[in-house]
């Protein structure tokens, strides 16, 4: 039986968290920047950042939106006008107090203490409140309803224990906010844009992911209702992936947005916000990758499809470039899941062999390798790396189809693929949640009995207040959340695992990120 050599050094199943730093290293997607909690995201990294962008910004344009950008700095004041919301982020906050520098005693510089600002400034946690602001000066009528606005921005919280793409202290995200005449407009809208992350996560990156509102101790600070979308990991954690929130008039009426309504009478507008991070390309990472890196979905990989000449510094390259240019273009010209296939040709120096094991690394859906001997047999070898190995040699599975046969083959190898990936993440995604214990001590049991538990689904009685704070109390003593009510969730037929009393749904307990 052969033994396969796989490309890191670190296997999933030996230490999960240092597998993952491995292939971020190794894919070549994003380095500590020097700047405690911050990252610099590599090419790689944001092109698949930038591809979630476009494909989500379709998305979010195609239900009314549109995008504008509001500043970076807010006044603290704008925070105190909602307690909940400033006591939620209070810890988080990064503050602006000066706006110059000085000469200091030592040489170095200092804040001017004669800068000092009359209002301290938030570098913006999220953006809530400054876009209240501009909804009060926008919306005077019930014609100007609903208001739609998005923004793609960078926003900063302060992070103890940070994680590169998971928890960061600055992160990029998009974050939707509208305004909107009563409740049930407003909690519409806020179910469609979170059916509008589901849809993103489940067809673009292939995550599986389970949508349902979130426990009230798990609200947004000053939301209503909160919704989500949680992914379930390799190791069984749950990634929170996206949240939909129903602000009700809370943030409304600390802002003034009011519009006078069709009788003539002034009414607070309805506001929603939800939002999407970079932490969904952690997300692809744990969902997707294996054991030789990264494998993104082909929907946001920067490149679908490499070519690599095998090279060899002699005169017929240029013949063997010519036979593999004819292939990009031939691909090139093709449309894979409904875009243009995105194909390169890499022509850098060095051995093939090493350059396709930085592809594999990097996770391009199709890397096709031609040689001289494939120029002469007019065939070109194409390796899925969806599946690379062929187990029974222990070595890269090639296939060898004849230069045009790839050229029209490789979009429906690139659809199957992408449907793979999601079979692959549903697959181990229901396998992994465990459904029927009796009482909180089989969950206790259950979450000490495996290194990998996944997540357990019980039927609770919805409590609040102190019987809220005694559940969560008990689940943090297991490092245990709950994630959120699914959506699709079975009707109930029990009593709460926590009360004993008569349970009004179920909810889905994990480890989290």
């Amino acid at each position: 039986m052969s033994t396969i050599r796989h490309a890191l050094q670190i296997k999933r199943e030996d230490d999960f968290a240092a597998w993952y730093q491995e292939v971020i290293t190794a894919a070549d997607m994003a380095e500590e920047s020097g700047v405690r909690g911050c990252m610099v995201i590599k090419p790689w990294g944001y092109g698949i950042w930038e591809r979630m962008q476009r494909l989500l910004d379709d998305r979010i344009k195609a239900t009314g939106h549109d995008n504008a950008y509001f500043p970076i700095f807010i006044p603290l004041s704008n925070f105190a006008r909602e307690a909940e919301h400033v006591e939620g982020f209070a810890k988080e906050m990064a503050v602006v107090t000066h706006h110059r520098l000085i000469a200091g005693e030592d040489g170095g510089l200092v804040p001017d203490p004669e800068a000092r600002l009359e209002e301290p400034l938030v570098v913006r946690p999220t953006s809530e409140t400054i876009i209240g602001d501009a909804m009060a000066r926008w919306v005077q009528s019930w014609r100007d309803l609903p208001l739609k606005l998005n923004q793609w921005a960078n926003v900063v919280r302060w992070e103890m224990r940070t994680r590169m793409f998971l928890r960061t202290s600055e992160f990029l995200w998009q974050e939707g906010h509208t305004a909107h005449v009563d409740a049930a407009e407003a909690k519409e809208h806020t179910l469609r844009m979170l059916e509008v992350y589901r849809a993103f996560a489940d067809e673009d990156l292939s995550l599986a992911v389970v949508a349902g509102e979130k426990p009230e101790n798990e609200r947004f600070p000053g939301a209503v209702e909160t919704w989500s979308i949680e992914a379930m990991m390799q190791d069984g954690k749950a990634l929170q992936a996206g949240t939909s929130h129903y602000l009700g008039t809370n943030f409304a009426e600390a802002s003034g947005i009011r519009y006078q309504d069709r009788e003539g009478q002034q009414a607070l507008a309805h506001t929603t916000s939800w939002g999407l991070s970079t932490r969904m390309v952690g997300g692809v990472i744990m969902t997707h990758g294996d054991d030789d890196g990264l494998r993104v979905p082909p929907r946001v990989a920067p490149w679908q499809v490499v070519i690599l000449p095998m090279l060899r510094d002699k005169p017929e390259d240029e013949a063997l470039i010519d036979y593999c240019e004819t292939l990009r273009a031939t691909l090139a010209g093709q449309s894979a899941l409904g875009e243009p296939l995105r194909v390169q040709l890499d022509t850098r120096p060095g051995k093939a062999a090493a350059k396709r094991w930085d592809w594999v690394r990097k996770g391009a859906p199709v890397i096709i390798e031609v040689g001289g001997r494939d120029m002469e047999n007019g065939v070109v070898s194409l390796l899925r790396r969806d599946r690379l190995w062929d187990t029974a040699t222990g070595k890269p599975a090639f296939e060898t189809p004849l230069r045009e046969v790839a050229g029209q083959t490789v979009p429906d190898i690139l659809a199957d693929m992408q449907a793979a990936l999601l079979a692959q993440a549903r697959e181990r995604r229901d396998a992994n949640i465990t459904r029927g214990l009796a009482d909180f001590a089989e969950v206790e049991r259950h979450f000490a009995a495996s290194r990998y538990p996944g997540w357990v689904e019980v039927q609770w009685s919805k409590p609040t207040g102190a019987a809220l704070d005694d559940v969560v109390e008990r689940l943090k003593a297991h490092r245990l959340t709950i994630r959120n009510v699914p959506m699709d969730a079975a009707p109930v037929d029990g009593s709460c695992i926590f009360t004993g009393e008569p349970a009004t749904e179920r909810v889905l307990l994990a480890k989290a990120y």
